[in-house]
């Protein structure tokens, strides 16, 4: 009896797989064959050249690996992107950002995150992690295909309101979109969010089994301050308050330091770090995310690239050729960070950043099908003496062709099936009048670390 077809196969490319040891590795000549949306077998192409499929990819000249995670972005801050440049962080939250957020309307932010969805997908991006405002109205965003990680954030000066508003958020929608949506509580960061709301939020998150993600020690400044206010790291207080305890994603982390090491090597690896290192040099921060130190320690660390307005790109293929350049700048080793261990925190380390390292990050059977095929072919990746080389540091998000989630192709050959980018332009250009005006003089928060 011959087998039912398959829904998707695709041939003739170089898969990049993961071996026993997380070592990242490539199969040439190779073929996925995807039923009912995971990945039933990683083969050769010889094998499945007479197999009935649904859809059919011949994918020579390209590169198979898991899809990229945004592992920490704000998608609809897209909308704002360019509009507060050159400015240090104070200034830029303080005169612009908050300013201009205080305008958002809940269409607004759904209309942002239509324009970020159509960005990531075309940049090889299957999964996001998002930490926002009018939650509900990203995660209708569900209809663009992409896997989705969302908290709605919340800062104390909003009132006990908040916090219930994103645990409410979180206990509706999880498991939505056939459980390509997961949540997770999102205060702020400890200077906007207090210490009792704080370990409110970890008693929430251990009673009903959710995630929290927020940013904390985002730079040494913020570090040094909760060391003067409290005799507390940043770290210090997450642990003092109970998140430490709790599955946690620490946005950014660049202002972690020695003594906060040993706290985060206790969790065991529930807790990650979210490295943006574009913003970092953006703000002109004198460090980075102690990716080195991190590892070390046990604790995930995974891409990202937070919201469009303070990177003006949601580039995760960018964030990746970053991080390993900068950290061998800030290491002064050009040893530490390898094109294949940068591959291995944008593909594997990145999907346990977001709780979903047992379904997505590597191309394997009984994985869930989110892939992309990346195009080699170009002259600026020619010729291929190293293939891990080539993808970090010669590729560019324009060379993905295709990106496929949960089995569905979202774009194919670079055009994109899901969403209407003209119409998603057009609605936003007709908004921006009154999203970006500044005369009223109110700003949602004030930025005082």
């Amino acid at each position: 009896m011959r087998a039912a077809p398959a829904d998707l196969v695709i041939t003739g490319c170089t898969v990049l797989v993961h071996d026993e040891d997380e070592r990242i590795g490539f199969r040439p000549d190779a073929a996925i064959v995807v039923r009912d949306r995971v990945i039933e077998s990683v083969t050769t192409a010889a094998e499945v050249r007479d197999l009935p499929a649904a859809e059919r990819i011949e994918a020579h000249g390209q590169v198979a690996m898991p899809g990229l995670i945004n592992c920490h972005t704000h998608a609809p801050m897209a909308v704002l992107r360019g509009l507060a440049e050159d400015l240090p962080i104070e200034e830029w939250f303080n005169d612009v950002v908050w300013p201009v957020e205080s305008n958002l309307t809940a269409d607004d932010v759904e209309w942002g995150a239509r324009l970020a969805c159509a960005e990531m997908i075309r940049g090889g991006v299957t999964c996001f992690a998002d930490h926002y405002f009018h939650m509900d109205k990203v995660a209708v965003v569900a209809e663009s295909g992409l896997r989705a990680h969302l908290g709605e954030a919340y800062f104390s000066s909003q009132g006990p309101e908040g916090l219930e508003r994103s645990a409410e958020f979180a206990l509706r929608h999880r498991g939505g979109a056939d459980g390509r949506i997961t949540t997770a509580l999102a205060p702020h960061a400890p200077y906007t969010v207090t210490d009792p709301d704080l370990a409110a939020t970890a008693e929430l998150a251990r009673a009903h089994g959710l995630p929290v993600h927020l940013h904390a020690a985002e730079n040494r400044d913020q570090t040094d301050a909760s060391l003067a206010r409290h005799g507390l790291t940043p770290i210090e207080v997450l642990d003092r308050t109970g998140l430490l305890d709790t599955d946690l994603l620490i946005a950014h982390g660049t202002g972690i330091i020695e003594r906060d090491l040993p706290l985060l090597a206790r969790t065991g690896g529930r807790t990650a770090v979210a490295t943006a290192p574009r913003g970092y040099l953006r703000f002109a921060w004198p460090a980075t995310t102690p990716v080195r130190a991190l590892r070390a320690a046990g604790v995930p660390v995974g891409l990202a690239t937070d919201g469009a307005a303070s990177n003006n790109s949601l580039d995760v293929w960018e964030a990746m050729t970053l991080t390993a350049l900068i950290q061998k700048a800030t290491e002064g080793d050009p040893r530490w960070l390898t094109s294949r261990q940068a591959l291995h925190h944008a593909t594997l380390q990145s999907a346990r950043a977001v709780g979903l390292g047992g379904s997505v990050g590597s191309l394997a059977p009984g994985r869930r099908a989110d892939l992309i095929l990346v195009d080699l072919t170009g002259p600026h990746t020619q010729p291929v003496h190293d293939l891990a080389a080539a993808l970090v540091h010669s590729a560019r998000a324009s060379d993905v062709r295709t990106t496929v989630v949960d089995g569905r192709i979202l774009m194919r050959d670079r055009e994109l099936l899901t969403l209407d980018l003209p119409a998603v332009v057009s609605e936003l250009g007709a908004r921006l009048p009154a999203l970006t005006d500044r005369s009223h003089g109110r700003r949602i928060q004030e930025y005082d670390i």
